[in-house]
Formats: C-alpha cells, structure tokens, sequence
C-alpha cells in the first residue's frame, strides 16, 4: 500500500497503485504524487492581487452552484447510474469551492437546496453549458493570473470540467 497525494486538493487515497485521477477533486494524475514528494498547491503564499481574488470569489460561486444543481439533478433523477455520476459530481465541484476558500481564508462552503429541470435530457444539457461556462472561464484565468500556484489550481479545474463535458456527453448521445 502507498500514500498518494493530490497537490490540489491535499487530499490523500491510499492504495497499490496511483489513480487516474483525484478521487476527490478530479485532477488529473499529473498532480498526484507519492505522499513523500506531494507538494500541495492549495496552501496560500503572500498576498493575493485584488484580481485573483475576484476570479477566486467567481469561481466559488460558480463551484457552490454547479454543486447545488448537481446534488438536486442526483436527487430527481429515477437512474441509479445517472444518480450515482450526479451525487459524484457535486463531490468534485463542492471540492473545488473548498479549495477556492482555502485560497480566500474562507469557511468551508455550506450547500443550500439548489434547483433543477425535472427532465433528464433537459438536466444534462444545462450542465454541459455550465461546465463549458467554467472550462472556458478557468482557462482564462489560468492565463490571466500572476501567482503560479492560482495559475496551476485553474488550470487543473479546466482539464477537470472538460472531463465533466466529455462524462454528460456521453449520456446524450
């Protein structure tokens, strides 16, 4: 058994081999190191600009909604499997918000009830607009920023909500 850590989220899963991706935050194996090397990102440096803030302040927002929406979309839907991806998916963007008021010396995020379309089809098309919406968004940040750590943390939530569109996609077809 071996320790490995997620530079992003600083969460740890144990086990034989190293996974994929975070169980927790979605990021991608690149970030994931063995506990011993594992140098976490999501660990303030300094002063924050005021514009990094403002991104930091968007995307909690956005990560509490899309968690909001995902946990009520989990709780409508009849399919177990649709139900299962939904309740994952409010982890990972619950998880994102978590880091984004590490960053902003927040609490934690509380989740509300959020809402939702009663149809599936119709609940799968407004996630891919929002994960869409965040890719592009976290994208730009990624460039815009100054701090390397903000600039590393965006740029892994843009390869995480890319996967999320490639996920839902698949249910539409």
């Amino acid at each position: 058994m071996q320790v490995y850590i997620c530079e992003i989220c600083g969460d740890a899963y144990i086990g034989k081999e190293k996974p994929t991706e975070c169980p927790f935050c979605g990021a991608e194996a690149s970030y994931i190191k063995k506990g011993s090397d594992a140098r976490p990102v999501f660990r303030r440096e300094g002063e924050l600009s005021e514009e990094t803030k403002k991104y930091l302040v968007e995307t909690y927002e956005l990560e509490v909604n899309a968690t909001k929406l995902y946990n009520c979309i989990a709780q409508k839907t009849k399919n177990y499997e649709v139900q299962a991806m939904y309740k994952r998916l409010a982890k990972v963007e619950l998880e994102h918000a978590v880091i984004a008021s590490k960053f902003l010396e927040r609490e934690r995020p509380q989740i509300e009830e959020g809402e939702c379309f009663q149809s599936e089809k119709d609940n799968f098309q407004k996630t891919i607009i929002l994960e869409d919406h965040a890719t592009k968004l976290y994208r730009g940040f990624a460039q815009k920023v100054k701090e390397e750590k903000i600039k590393i943390f965006f740029t892994a939530l843009a390869q995480v909500e890319a996967g999320h569109i490639e996920l839902v996609n698949n249910y539409l077809e």
